[in-house]
């Protein structure tokens, strides 16, 4: 069964991430119709899979040769691409922007449960083929993780005019895609959060926190540290590349893993130093495509994406409250 698909804005990882997915996985998916702010995109990509362009996004969903939708871009048009798929009645593949506060958030998650539509968040770093094996060490040799120490250091291109709003964060999908990551690895909600590294500038340029996650029945407590910067200056080119720190470094009962996204994962135990390159396995894209086509095809609706989304967006303003406060927050997740 081939899924028929209308494409809804093409970002950065088109080329990269999207496009060569698609392109594999064509016995799974039919590009019907593509819609882009940018026109000449959408026409390139149209040609690529002799699909329609189309001049919206609403005449894109309306279309009744259209199962699903792909967002695949961050854009003004914020949510409105979302709510029309859902009164289309539209399975969504939602890879645009994350930056919404959790009282929004709790709303739209409504939308798409009232409508009964499929629907699936972009979490790159879920399926990242050095997470999906590091998962199984954790299941294996190296047991639960105790401590987790997630960095990520970012460039941040000088802020257009409407950018320097007052409350714009630039490092906000970041820091939610990061807590999430973390969720995702240890393998439950944390219990409470304690942020002490945001700056109050416009753009930010440096936030951390940490998270605790309270130990159950085998699991010990883990306690995981987030950071996420922009505070070297694009104009030091040199500065930008030099010795990145490890995406993710794991302390579990029995070893240690350093993790370099996408493929690339070091630990140690007992026995001494592992290297594990894994570029030949499923790339990200085509993992994340293959779980979007299972959860569409699936007779059992999963709603778990669209609670992780609503999870990690409140973490960050419970971080943000705590950061302002200088207290620790306690974390309800439901």
């Amino acid at each position: 069964m081939k899924l028929r698909i209308g494409l809804i804005g093409l970002g950065d990882a088109w080329q990269t991430r999207h496009r060569p997915a698609l392109q594999m996985l064509q016995d799974r998916f039919d590009v019907r119709a593509v819609f882009s702010t940018v026109s000449k995109l959408a026409e390139n990509a149209a040609a690529d899979f002799q699909a329609d362009p189309v001049d919206g996004y609403q005449a894109l969903v309306s279309r009744c040769d259209i199962d699903a939708v792909l967002v695949l871009q961050r854009s003004w048009l914020g949510w409105l691409p979302m709510l029309a798929a859902c009164d289309a009645g539209k399975a969504i593949y939602w890879a645009g922007d994350l930056d919404f506060d959790p009282v929004e958030a709790g709303k739209i998650r409504d939308v798409i449960d009232r409508s009964g539509v499929a629907f699936m968040t972009e979490f790159p770093k879920r399926f990242a083929p050095a997470t999906l094996r590091m998962k199984e060490l954790i299941a294996t040799h190296l047991g639960p993780p105790r401590l987790v120490f997630c960095h990520r250091r970012v460039q941040v291109d000088p802020a257009p005019p409407k950018a320097n709003i007052v409350g714009v964060n630039p490092l906000q999908q970041e820091l939610i895609e990061l807590i999430d990551w973390c969720r995702y690895v240890v393998g439950r909600e944390p219990q409470s959060v304690v942020s002490t590294g945001l700056s109050h500038t416009s753009p930010a340029d440096y936030e951390c926190m940490s998270l605790q996650f309270a130990g159950e029945k085998a699991k010990p407590a883990v306690t995981a540290q987030i950071s996420c910067g922009s505070y070297i200056r694009p104009t030091w080119h040199e500065a930008v590349s030099f010795r990145p720190p490890s995406a993710m470094q794991i302390c579990c009962e029995r070893g240690v893993a350093f993790i370099d996204l996408p493929s690339t994962l070091v630990w140690f135990d007992d026995a001494g130093r592992h290297v594990e390159s894994l570029e030949t396995e499923l790339p990200v894209g085509q993992q994340l495509l293959t779980q979007f086509y299972r959860a569409v095809t699936s007779l059992v609706r999963n709603m778990s994406d669209l609670n992780d989304v609503y999870c990690a967006s409140s973490i960050l303003v419970a971080a943000r409250e705590s950061s302002r406060t200088g207290q620790r927050k306690d974390l309800k997740m439901r």
